[in-house]
């Protein structure tokens, strides 16, 4: 289990847990909770706040459940956390990500809730990731007793914003990982104190039936009805309950949070601070914040109907972080709040940089060309898809993947400069190869030449015009795109430069085009990056500082083994083979309320060799241990992705145990035709 930040532990001694209780479905099927409720609710009910994920409450997320939970309830809520159908200890089978039937099986968990005797009748939703995505999911479906959510590092766009691709490239670095993640959770077996002797029954049958997930993923390459089914973009007029959202500039799900700002009608606010994938009360990198007793205003305010103050304050806060030296981990992360009364901001003023001779302009120069053949190990400071701020994984100093790319460098600013939004990059280029794409880095070069990272984007060539009906490209005609980068917020100093760097290749985030590509740059008026510049506004000044970090205490637990984790490179001169391996110790924990030990390690290496794109190669290696006394089982997982000019070969392979001996073991191999990627 990773370690948890530092808090202020408020005590609530008022408070019963129900450890678990059956919400028995019109189907029959049983979906397991647990119930944090405060005091005598049952004599003077309360509203009640709903986390429903698929991450086992029993083990694997109890620790941050009782920080968050307990701290509800013991300021007036029923606070639930349920296992999705097929997860934990629930029954049924989970056959993917966000299906109609999790949704309609929301609908069925809150009417439960609302008709309890502890419940006052109101149900607040919320999350993170998954709990953040269904929350936005459900709320578009107006359940009755729904009355607000609050959604946390989510997206409205499942295609263009989550883990499978990206600008209508395959995300190689993070498909497989999440992938892979999926099919060990799903392998993880109930627990026998709980559902009985038909346990090994239930995780056989999980074993058995539940496809890897990855199957269906890159089944779909563009954004056709699976992907549009639960992206909530598809008619945000369908929400109709107040929404916080919320986000972290190192978090890879931010640019959910302005577009939810700038479409939804229903009352709603959005927070963006410099966080990784975390809650804000144990964000990282620092500051953390009180996001519980934000929470709480929020919940107060649209629960119970007491005026907070929330809703008079602005729409929107953000971090504005400055440049320091990039690392791949980082605690801290200088900065300060600012504010925006919505989305768009009220005030920008749109600067515009030339691309011109290796340098961003502020007049367009004689047009020229520019070209560079892709190098397939490009990429390798990149950092990972999504950091969770433990370990390594933020991006490092870029200058090895500037050099590989075509870059461009502004003269070094005369004054601070802020901006805070998307940044974009028009380009007119040609590529020598029917399939190529396109990556684009925006970042900050400090006086001794580190380079940071502060925005990217991708876009596949053939998805120029929309992702739902590629185009293809006839090699050496010149296009006109435009790459939306992601949205970010940034206080560049002066003496340092902007730095704007084009590449046809970004591996492993970007799975390659099946041929080298070479790539050609028209320069001058036609190649521009346009920065989407925000003057200090009034609304910074009258912010009201964030509480300091809260929570319940966490559960007591023994830590058998701490977590760790490294990220490596190894590089063959002779072969030009480039292999990077991503390796996490979540450590090895035992919670003392239940005796359950915990603990699981993961490895992810891909590999490519330079010339040959076609030897791109992605292997996700999973362990879980799940334990309690003389119960003890084991699931191992491998996934492999390699590709040739034609197809996707995919093979998964799982096997589990109990004690030393293999109880299980099943493979899946599939191969998927390559469309426009």
């Amino acid at each position: 289990m990773k370690k948890l930040p530092q808090l202020k532990i408020v005590e609530n001694p008022d408070v019963t847990c129900i450890e678990n209780t059956w919400i028995r479905l019109q189907d029959g099927t049983r979906l397991a909770a647990r119930i944090w409720l405060p005091t005598g609710a049952d004599q003077k009910p309360v509203p009640a706040i709903l986390e429903y994920l698929p991450y086992r409450k029993n083990d694997a997320t109890a620790m941050r459940d009782e920080i968050m939970h307990r701290y509800f309830a013991g300021h007036g809520y029923a606070s639930v956390r349920v296992d999705l159908r097929g997860s934990g200890d629930s029954d049924g089978l989970l056959l993917d990500e966000y299906l109609p039937q999790e949704q309609l099986d929301a609908l069925e968990v809150i009417s439960w809730i609302a008709a309890q005797p502890w419940c006052s009748g109101g149900v607040g939703m919320m999350g993170i990731s998954w709990g953040g995505f269904n929350s936005l999911q459900v709320a578009a479906r107006r359940p009755p007793a729904l009355k607000a959510i609050i959604t946390v590092c989510s997206t409205d766009d499942r295609y263009t914003d989550d883990c499978h691709y990206m600008g209508g490239c395959v995300l190689g670095s993070d498909m497989p990982n999440w992938a892979s993640t999926m099919f060990a959770y799903n392998a993880r077996p109930p627990d026998p104190e709980l559902v009985g002797e038909r346990w090994r029954e239930m995780w056989f049958d999980r074993m058995e039936r539940i496809p890897p997930f990855i199957e269906s993923w890159m089944s779909h390459p563009q954004r056709d009805e699976f992907w549009k089914q639960g992206s909530v973009d598809e008619d945000y007029s369908a929400i109709d309950c107040p929404v916080y959202a919320v986000g972290g500039w190192v978090d890879p799900y931010t640019n959910t949070v302005p577009r939810l700002l700038a479409n939804l009608k229903a009352p709603h606010k959005g927070l963006i601070g410099p966080w990784a994938h975390t809650y804000p009360h144990l964000g990282v990198p620092r500051p953390a914040i009180g996001f519980l007793q934000e929470s709480l205003r929020w919940w107060d305010r649209w629960l119970k109907g007491i005026d907070t103050g929330i809703m008079d304050e602005p729409a929107l806060r953000v971090w504005m972080p400055e440049g320091v030296p990039p690392e791949p981990l980082e605690t801290e992360w200088p900065g300060r709040w600012v504010a925006e009364p919505g989305w768009p901001p009220a005030q920008t003023n749109p600067q515009t940089y030339f691309l011109s001779d290796s340098r961003l302009t502020a007049a367009p120069k004689p047009a020229g060309e520019m070209t560079l053949l892709g190098a397939q190990t490009a990429g390798t400071t990149a950092g990972v898809w999504c950091p969770y701020g433990i370990g390594t994984g933020m991006p490092v100093d870029q200058r090895a993947d500037d050099a590989l790319s075509l870059s461009f460098t502004s003269a070094p600013v005369a004054e601070p400069v802020e901006i805070l939004g998307f940044p974009q990059v028009q380009l007119k280029l040609a590529v020598d190869r029917p399939l190529a794409l396109v990556a684009v880095r925006l970042c900050e070069v400090a006086q001794d030449g580190a380079s940071r990272l502060v925005s990217w984007g991708l876009l596949n060539l053939t998805h120029r015009d929309g992702h739902e009906h590629p185009q293809p490209l006839e090699p050496g005609k010149p296009y006109e795109i435009t790459v939306q980068l992601n949205v970010a917020a940034h206080r560049i100093t002066p003496g340092r430069r902007w730095r704007l760097s084009i590449s046809p290749t970004y591996w492993p985030h970007a799975w390659p085009s099946p041929e080298p590509v070479r790539l050609t740059l028209m320069t001058g008026s036609d190649c521009r990056l346009i920065l989407p510049v925000r003057p200090p506004g009034a609304l910074d000044a009258a912010l009201k500082p964030f509480g300091e970090a809260e929570g319940a205490a966490p559960l007591p637990f023994e830590s058998l083994r701490p977590d760790s984790s490294t990220r490596t490179f190894d590089y063959d001169l002779t072969s030009g083979r480039l292999q990077m391996v991503d390796w996490t110790d979540e450590g090895r924990s035992r919670i003392l309320a239940n005796g359950i030990t915990y603990d699981s390690t993961s490895t992810n290496t891909f590999s490519i060799v330079e010339r040959q794109p076609l030897s791109a190669r992605a292997q996700c290696d999973r362990r879980i241990e799940i334990s309690r006394g003389a119960w003890q089982t084991r699931v191992e997982t491998s996934s492999v992705i390699t590709a040739d000019a034609e197809f996707f070969y995919l093979t998964d392979v799982l096997d589990a145990y109990e004690g030393a001996v293999r109880v299980f073991s099943k493979s899946w191999t599939r191969q998927i035709r390559r469309e426009g990627v």
